[in-house]
């Protein structure tokens, strides 16, 4: 029997952190595990993102993550990513346990297409209160072009 077709089984090996080349055989057309384990962070990560007259400004809840612990980078010149990941306190005090574990864990990422009039030179980001505020300023309007006159000899 293929239990790689069944959707409970990816969800347990999942969660029970089963190596990917394990059941890789019976996936055949199956999205790995990595690209899944993406799409899930991406979908758990809300964002607001606004247009001002000079900047694009993305606000994203961060809340419990320490500024240190947020990677803000672009990738393929025009592709804003922030990621990072939520540890589980390791604290294991004997005769606790969870009784109820609501918040997510894990990896984050949220990926944004950049304008084409985004600076990429001038990218900020700030984390205050679990609130991470990244602030790309614009590039200037160009100049428009003026019409170039040509003088008009007499022969």
């Amino acid at each position: 029997m293929d239990f790689g077709r069944f959707p409970i089984i990816s969800i347990l090996e999942d969660m029970l952190e089963v190596p990917e080349e394990h059941n890789e055989k019976n996936r055949n057309n199956n999205p790995s595990r990595a690209y899944m384990r993406d799409a899930k962070a991406m979908a758990a990560t809300p964002a607001d993102v606004m247009e001002h007259p000079n900047a694009y400004v993305f606000v994203v809840d961060m809340p419990g993550i320490k500024g240190e612990e947020i990677k803000v980078q672009v990738e393929n010149e025009n592709v804003l990513v922030v990621s990072g990941e939520r540890q589980r306190e390791n604290k294991e005090n004997e005769g606790v346990k969870y009784v109820r574990m609501e918040r997510r864990m894990g990896k984050f990422m949220r990926k944004f297409q950049l304008p084409e009039n985004a600076d990429l030179e001038k990218i900020s980001a700030v984390c205050h209160d679990g609130v991470l505020r990244v602030t790309v300023q614009k590039l200037p309007p160009p100049e428009p072009k003026k019409p170039k006159t040509i003088q008009v000899q007499v022969a």
